[in-house]
C-alpha cells in the first residue's frame, strides 16, 4: 500500500505500520515489521482481551466487584471505576465519569491474577500471545502500559479483532460497543469530550473531535494509541485494521500526523 509510505515522512527516527483486512489477509507493510517497540497504553486491549477470555471461561465475571466503591470488572474495562489516572485514589463514584485509568487496569491485573492464580503477564501469554502466535509480544509490568510488541505481532491481534477465534463474536461485539453510554470525560492528548464513549478496554471513536484516527473513520472505528507513538485501530466500516508504531513519543507531531496517515490508508482501501 503506497499511504503506508507516509512514515517515512514522520519527524520520528523510526516507524513501521501495516494493514490487515477483515478476512486476515495483510494488505500491506512498511518499515521494520519484527522490530520491538514499547507499546504503553496500546498494552490495553491486549490485557482486556485477556480478560475477555477470562469472562469466557468463568474464572471472573463481568459484574462481579473488582475495585474500589463496589466497582466491577466491567467498570475497570471501560475507565468507569472512578479510580484515578495513576494512583490509588477514588475520584469519582463507579459509572459517574469516564476517567481514564492505568490503575484502573493495574487492579483488574491484580484481580484475574487472584481468581485464576496465575500472574496476569503469564495469563495473558497463555490467552491471547501464544495462541495468536504472538512470540515476540511481552508484558514485564504493569496491564496498562509496559507491553512490548511489534507490528507483525500486533497484525495478528487486529485480524483476532475483526475474526475472533479466541473469543465469541457476541463477546467481542460487546466489548467493541459503548460500555455506560453518555459518560463525559477527558480523552488523554485531546482533552474533554462530552460522550467519551468507551467499550471494554476499546476505545471507540464514535462523533469525538478532535481525535486520532481520520475524518473518513467511520463513528464504528475502535481500537487505542499510546504515549509511546504507537497505535491500533480497526474500522469495521473498511473492514480493515491498522497498526503503527514509532520510537517517538507521543505529541504535537502525531496529533497531526496520524490524522493525515489514517485518512490516506482509508482512502486507498476504498478506492
Amino acid at each position: 500500500m503506497e499511504s503506508l509510505r507516509i512514515i517515512e515522512n514522520w519527524p520520528v527516527d523510526t516507524a513501521a505500520a501495516a494493514v490487515v483486512r477483515a478476512g486476515g489477509t495483510v494488505a500491506g507493510s512498511h518499515g521494520p515489521v519484527d522490530r520491538r517497540f514499547e507499546l504503553a497504553s496500546v498494552t490495553k486491549p491486549l490485557a482486556a482481551y485477556a480478560a475477555l477470555v477470562a469472562i469466557e471461561e468463568g474464572a471472573i465475571e463481568l459484574d462481579e466487584p473488582a475495585g474500589p466503591e463496589g466497582s466491577t470488572v466491567r467498570h475497570l474495562l471501560a475507565h468507569a471505576s472512578g479510580l484515578a489516572f495513576d494512583e490509588h485514589r477514588v475520584m469519582a463514584p463507579p459509572g459517574d465519569r469516564r476517567l481514564y485509568s492505568n490503575v484502573g487496569f493495574e487492579v483488574l491485573g491484580d484481580h484475574i491474577a487472584k481468581a485464576t492464580d496465575i500472574p496476569f503477564a503469564e495469563y495473558l501469554r497463555q490467552a491471547v500471545l501464544e495462541p495468536l502466535g504472538m512470540a515476540a509480544t511481552e508484558l514485564p509490568g504493569s496491564p496498562a502500559k509496559d507491553g512490548v510488541s511489534t507490528v507483525a505481532d500486533l497484525v495478528r491481534f487486529a485480524a483476532e479483532l475483526q475474526a475472533p477465534r479466541l473469543v465469541a463474536p457476541q463477546t467481542l461485539a460487546e466489548a467493541t460497543a459503548v460500555v455506560f453510554p453518555g459518560l463525559r470525560g477527558v480523552l488523554p492528548g485531546y482533552g474533554h469530550q462530552s460522550p467519551n464513549d468507551w467499550g471494554l478496554g476499546f476505545e471507540i471513536r464514535d462523533a469525538k473531535s478532535p481525535h486520532w484516527t481520520g475524518a473518513l473513520s467511520s463513528p464504528r472505528t475502535f481500537g487505542h494509541f499510546g504515549q509511546a507513538g504507537t497505535f491500533l485501530w480497526v474500522d469495521p466500516e473498511a473492514g480493515a485494521g491498522c497498526v503503527a508504531v514509532a520510537d517517538r513519543a507521543f505529541g504535537p507531531w502525531a496529533i497531526e500526523a496520524w490524522p493525515v496517515f489514517t485518512d490516506a490508508v482509508l482512502a486507498e482501501l476504498g478506492g
